[in-house]
């Protein structure tokens, strides 16, 4: 009998996790040693990943810059990160990414940034299935006709998060 065949697949690097208290709830921040693949709220009352002997720097950087953005001291994150998805979700999040800190896009913006002006319900899709919170600032897309929209963390959430923004930005 024949065989099918097998591709060679290079396995995923380990994962390690990491906790961050944030005043939104505890953010689960998990990556291996070379990047960040996810920074998702749980519900949890407490951080119960915490920081041990073996936690990858790039995780420890990720804690740290989330904490100076939480105290409204940094706009934008610069330790290594890694989206996984198909290709018309990581169009819809880099274009994410070009949403200034303090500032709000829609879902059309989003639609019309990466060629595709009719794909409307996709990005919010797309949008909708962001691991890493905060950093890739689905937060900062609302409605066309400027109210809230829907948000993984919950729309109390986006509004704290777009209140601290607005507190927080450089004119």
């Amino acid at each position: 009998m024949k065989s099918a065949g097998t591709r060679n697949l290079s396995p995923r690097p380990a994962l390690y996790t990491l906790d961050y208290e944030s005043p939104v709830g505890v953010l689960e921040i998990a990556g291996s040693d070379e990047a960040v693949y996810s920074i998702l709220f749980n519900d949890e009352d407490a951080a119960v990943n915490v920081q041990r002997e073996d936690t990858p720097n790039v995780l420890l950087d990720c804690y740290e810059q989330l904490d100076e953005y939480f105290k409204g001291k940094r706009h934008e994150f610069t330790f290594p990160y890694i989206f996984e998805g198909t290709a018309f979700q990581k169009d819809v999040w880099n274009a994410l990414t070009t949403i200034s800190y303090g500032k709000t896009g829609s879902y059309k913006d989003i639609a019309v940034a990466i060629g595709n002006e009719k794909a409307i319900r996709a990005v919010g899709s797309a949008n909708g299935r962001n691991k890493l919170s905060i950093v890739i600032p689905c937060h900062r897309i609302i409605g066309s006709n400027g109210k809230l929209t829907g948000y993984a963390g919950g729309l109390w959430r986006k509004e704290w998060l777009l209140q601290h923004e607005n507190t927080f930005k450089k004119e």
